[in-house]
Order: C-alpha cells, then sequence, then structure tokens
C-alpha cells in the first residue's frame, strides 16, 4: 500500500486519479483550493487519509499546503495534477507573479522543494508543450503582451524540465511527466477526443505499480508509453537554466 498526494483532486483526472487509488486500497492525501472546493470530495475525503487545503496561487498557501502534507507522514508519492488552462488575462498573484505561471510551475517547484522527499514524482504535462518553446528571458510575462496560449504551452514545457532536472538531481527519486491527453474534463471540455481513463492511469501507475518501466526515472509518459519530449526539455542548459529562473521567482530552491 502507498501513500500519495495529488494536487487538485476536486475534479477532472486529480479526482479520476485519487478514485482509482483509494478503490485499489491505497491511502491518498487529497488537495482543494477551498474549503467550499473540498465540499466536491465528501464522497472521497471519508476514506482519504487527509485533505490539504490552500491556494496554489498564493506563496504562504502552497507553504501550507506542504505543512500539511508532511504532517501525515511521509508520501511515497507526489502528483502534481492542478493547473489552469486558458487564463483570459495574466493575471496577478499575492506575489506578483502569472496566474498560469504560479499555479502551473511555481507552485509544483515549490511543493517539491517543501514536502518531505518522496519515492516517486509525476508532474502532469501536455502535448501542448512542444508549442512552448522560447527564450526563458519573460517566464512570468511582465514585458510581453498576453497569450493565453503560448503561456500554457510554456508553462507545460517547464513542467517537463522540472521532472527531467529533479531526475538528475535526486537519483533517489523517480521524477517522470505526463502527458494525459486531451480528455474530456472541465479544463479539456467536452469536446475533447481522449479517453478519460487512460488520461488519469499512467499517472497512478507511475504512482503506486511495481513494474520496471513505472519505477524507472526522467520521463516523459502519455499512455504508459515513453515519448520523446520537445528538444528543449532534453537541454541540460535549458534545464539549469529554467531551475536558476524558479529560484530567483520564489526565492525557494529544490536541493
Amino acid at each position: 500500500m502507498a501513500r500519495v498526494f495529488i494536487t487538485g483532486s476536486t475534479d477532472g483526472l486529480g479526482l479520476a486519479a485519487a478514485r482509482t487509488l483509494l478503490d485499489e486500497g491505497h491511502e491518498v492525501v487529497l488537495h482543494a483550493r477551498s474549503r467550499k472546493r473540498a465540499a466536491a470530495m465528501s464522497d472521497l475525503a471519508p476514506r482519504a487519509r487527509g485533505v490539504a487545503i490552500g491556494d496554489l496561487s498564493s506563496k504562504r498557501d502552497t507553504r501550507a499546503i506542504a505543512d500539511q502534507v508532511n504532517s501525515l507522514g511521509r508520501m511515497d508519492a507526489v502528483i502534481h495534477n492542478a493547473g489552469v488552462y486558458l487564463e483570459p488575462a495574466r493575471g496577478s498573484t499575492p506575489e506578483g507573479h502569472a496566474q498560469t505561471l504560479a499555479v502551473n510551475v511555481l507552485a509544483p517547484w515549490m511543493l517539491t522543494a517543501w514536502i518531505d522527499r518522496p519515492g516517486r514524482l509525476i508532474y502532469l504535462s501536455s502535448g501542448l508543450h512542444r508549442d512552448g518553446g522560447g527564450s526563458l528571458d519573460d517566464i512570468d510575462w511582465t514585458k510581453r503582451r498576453w497569450n493565453a496560449g503560448k503561456a500554457y504551452a510554456e508553462s507545460k514545457l517547464y513542467l517537463v524540465a522540472l521532472a527531467l532536472a529533479v531526475a538528475r538531481r535526486w537519483p533517489d527519486v523517480s521524477s517522470n511527466a505526463v502527458d494525459p491527453g486531451w480528455v474530456p474534463t472541465r479544463m479539456g471540455g467536452p469536446g475533447a477526443t481522449d479517453d478519460l481513463e487512460e488520461g488519469h492511469l499512467t499517472q497512478t501507475w507511475l504512482a503506486v505499480s511495481e513494474d520496471a518501466a513505472a519505477k524507472s526515472s526522467g520521463g516523459y509518459w502519455h499512455h504508459r508509453k515513453r515519448e520523446k519530449p520537445a528538444a528543449e526539455a532534453l537541454d541540460p542548459d535549458f534545464r539549469e537554466k529554467l531551475v536558476e529562473k524558479l529560484e530567483q521567482l520564489t526565492g525557494v530552491r529544490v536541493v
């Protein structure tokens, strides 16, 4: 039996992953942005190890989430599932960051640093990460004109690069990125053409399976098959420059 923390588990892929793991007999720590959102998990919460509450767009809340998780004991795996999609404007978090960057990238970065090191890390990316290439000069969108699609694609590229950077830094941890496909969740919309079940089973497999492939590290996965990610994610220089940017923006280091 494994103990797994899943961010953004009130709906969509996170909720499906939580339900699957609970049904398989694993311990699951859920996450909701607010107590109101946590009410959506009323059927699962009684079966869970606990529910962490906090808004991932806030550094203070993200720290509180990590503290709540750590208080429940060491996790065997953490699934960084939470994310936002096409934000209509850059927005501004309490620390002044773009909403898409804060939730999709800065929060997973900080949680990676602050949650007691698990055996496995899974970062939810997207096939759209291939459209996220470009300069790292303005990852927080303080100079460029806002482009929601580009910002999302960049954030998902950064997550793949982050997963691979952590895999290199922490050889004792299995760190992987996942493309769940275009699935009919609240984020994906009703027109999505991929299978919802296949969309969440890769991350649960990577989190708990004893298969040798599932225990490997530094991969980019789609439907339990390892694929080649965008060239930038494979570039050690790009990854290290991204890490430097994340350290500068958050004041937090992953060591």
